[in-house]
């Protein structure tokens, strides 16, 4: 959430200039299968999703943006690759935003032609930079893929649009190496006062994945750099958001919702506590209430340690202590615990 960069509408969603950052995901779905697609975002949406971006390789399924938006409400961007034609008529049919490389759709020519149909809508530009796909030239100057490479080619792509008078650009800078993503947004930062949208790039399975953008966007974010995040993943994009919305509630960077904390297990712990701890974040994943939820092994790390949490559970022998903000409330079976603090919890 950086003060220091412009600030963008994308659908009337705030990128950029101090505004709260914002998490994206994009569809899977086959953009012209409206259905599909439409009932994906509903799901995005109730993820906590802010921005969804659709993939548009082909005429109908640029066409089929104007139907999909009739059925949504967040704020739509289209992906395009190399055909300008594709941008314009997503613009044509509301996208809110274009997803472009400004180097590979053509001449100038045709890059004005975009910078002017968005201009003409007020529809921002995000210049999308991988670590994979440089310019030979940069390549060759930087010999491969370096963090000047990577902001090289993104400041190249800026020159195009501002040449054209345009000046409504968010940036990314990815690569699949956390290091090098992270270096390139840090280089880029320095001199870029356009909104920098942030992720890790084919960063893999969820299990891996989810480590990686956590490094590297976390990285980012607590050195104030970053307005909006994509956690990119093999998996279904409700686990990006759930992911993107979970690295910023550990940095202090949104609030809302439950916090659940949790000791790791030793030779002290009488109860389940792993199956103890899955349950409990089972039955609050659709608890809307802004608490924070200790599930703790033992008295050693119980009611004194945990003292900041709302509630909590602190195990013994087959049984464990029910909590709240210090104070022991009650003691219960282990069979009862998770019914015991769900009770507690929505009586509060």
């Amino acid at each position: 959430m950086s003060e220091k960069t412009k600030k963008i509408n994308v659908g009337g969603v705030p990128i950029g200039g101090g505004a709260r950052i914002t998490v994206q995901s994009m569809t899977n779905t086959k953009t012209e299968n409206v259905a599909e697609t439409v009932s994906q975002i509903k799901r995005l949406k109730a993820a906590g999703c802010d921005i969804v971006r659709v993939a548009v390789p082909e005429t109908e399924a640029a066409k089929a943006i104007s139907e999909i938006k009739e059925q949504i409400d967040l704020p739509v961007v289209a992906d395009i690759h190399f055909e300008y034609r594709l941008a314009l008529l997503a613009v044509e049919r509301g996208a809110d935003k274009i997803r472009i490389n400004p180097g590979n759709i053509g001449g100038d020519d045709r890059v004005k032609a975009v910078a002017d149909a968005c201009r003409a809508r007020s529809v921002p530009i995000r210049i999308g930079v991988n670590g994979g796909s440089l310019e030979k030239d940069i390549l060759n100057r930087h010999g491969g893929v370096t963090p000047e490479a990577m902001v090289e080619s993104a400041r190249r792509h800026i020159a195009l649009l501002e040449r054209c008078g345009f000046y409504d650009i968010c940036v990314s800078i990815k690569a699949s190496s956390v290091p090098l993503t992270v270096a390139a947004y840090r280089l880029m930062a320095e001199s870029c006062d356009y909104p920098l949208h942030l992720g890790v790039t084919e960063a893999g399975s969820e299990y891996m994945g989810v480590i990686k953008s956590a490094a590297g966007i976390g990285a980012l974010l607590l050195d104030g750099i970053g307005d909006t995040i994509r956690v990119s993943l093999t998996a279904d994009p409700e686990a990006e958001v759930r992911a993107g919305i979970a690295i910023l509630k550990v940095l202090g960077l949104r609030r809302g919702g439950v916090e659940i904390i949790s000791c790791p297990t030793c030779g002290r712990t009488e109860i389940d506590l792993i199956s103890l701890a899955g349950e409990i974040e089972k039955r609050l994943s659709g608890c809307s209430k802004d608490i924070t939820v200790a599930v703790m092994g033992c008295a050693v790390n119980g009611p004194g340690e945990a003292s900041h949490a709302d509630f909590g559970i602190a195990g013994g022998r087959d049984k464990g202590l029910i909590f709240s903000r210090g104070q022991i409330i009650k003691s219960a079976p282990f069979d009862r615990l998770a019914d015991e603090l769900m009770e507690l919890i929505d009586r509060d």
